[in-house]
């Protein structure tokens, strides 16, 4: 059973600012990583590498390892825990699809479509997050979903416009239109719904997540509009954005394959901004979609490539932002 935290609200004598970006991340580093055979039924960006299970383990490893440095480097706090071997998880490098936190004190718990992944949910993390000084007010379990077969998978299936308190989603076989309305009511968000299709051998296909196709930051948003088959919900998209002020990055089906649209604005060091992705994100991208991006802060890329063709997932996917507030009398917090 999970850390079963008081269902009262706090009550704050300040006014809480939603924000867009956060400085703290929640990674979890692979100890047996490998294609995941029950995800790859509907991830089409998966690839059969043709490596042993201990070879594409170990450059995993190598690739996470390398991207922390990084991200610590610029100054973003990163909480890194361990994958426990005897779970038998080996997507758990994409902590994302299984919780979100938020400003308030609210966690959220998602059902996950593979069997394998809903070993992922650990209360031993969310006990880690309150030791490191972070407050927990209330859970939202979505979980009991997975027994009618119904699934939503964080914030994989969900960009959150946490300013704006809107949340966009493509519905997929792992994003059920009931529960996205059942999670914006439960945290008082607009649902934006629209459908996202991806050309697999001839075929229109859903795109399995949200967060391969699009990546809003704090007045960016980074789409490929190629994806959205419905004139109208291409136009319902694009007004949503421009009228909360993001200046739009249309990228196209292929640059989308190389996970341009798996990136997240983070704040570092100094109050800065950076925009988040992989290498093969970094190299699909054009001058001019770069020019833009960088008017928003410098961009911060790593290798990605095994992580990306064996998960289908990619930057974004391995960042869980942590929005929790903190309790400023604690001093727990460690990189490590």
């Amino acid at each position: 059973m999970f850390y079963n935290a008081p269902r009262e609200r706090l009550i704050f004598l300040i006014i809480i600012i939603m924000k867009q970006i956060t400085n703290t991340l929640l990674m979890i580093r692979p100890v047996a990583y490998r294609m995941n055979e029950q995800t790859a039924v509907n991830n089409y960006f998966q690839e059969n590498l043709n490596l042993s299970d201990v070879v594409i383990n170990a450059k995993a490893q190598k690739e996470f390892d390398v991207f922390v440095l990084k991200l610590r480097a610029v100054g973003v706090e990163v909480i890194v825990e361990d994958d426990i071997l005897e779970m038998e998880t080996p997507d758990s490098i994409f902590p994302n699809n299984w919780v979100s936190f938020h400003e308030n004190g609210d966690v959220g718990l998602y059902p996950m479509f593979a069997e394998n992944r809903r070993r992922e949910r650990r209360e031993d993390i969310l006990i880690r997050l309150e030791k490191e000084g972070f407050i927990i007010n209330s859970l939202f379990d979505y979980t009991s979903a997975e027994q009618e077969g119904f699934f939503l998978e964080g914030t994989g299936s969900l960009i959150l416009d946490r300013a704006n308190r809107k949340a966009y989603c493509a519905l997929s076989p792992r994003a059920d239109e009931d529960l996205v309305i059942e999670f914006c009511e439960d945290f008082e968000y607009d649902p934006i719904i629209f459908t996202a299709n991806q050309t697999i051998k001839g075929q229109r296909l859903p795109i399995y997540h949200t967060n391969v196709l699009m990546a809003l930051g704090e007045n960016i948003a980074v789409i490929c509009l190629d994806s959205i088959d419905s004139k109208s919900e291409k136009k319902m998209l694009i007004q949503n954005l421009k009228e909360d002020g993001k200046e739009v990055v249309k990228i196209s089906e292929l640059q989308m394959q190389r996970f341009a649209g798996n990136m997240l604005q983070v704040k570092g060091a100094n109050d800065q901004n950076y925009m988040v992705m992989s290498t093969a994100a970094f190299k699909s991208l054009n001058p001019e979609q770069i020019t833009i991006i960088e008017k928003r802060g410098p961009i911060v890329h790593s290798d990605l490539g095994t992580i990306e063709a064996c998960g289908g997932g990619s930057a974004r996917c391995m960042m869980a932002e942590v929005f929790l507030p903190k309790d400023l009398k604690a001093n727990h917090f460690k990189n490590r």
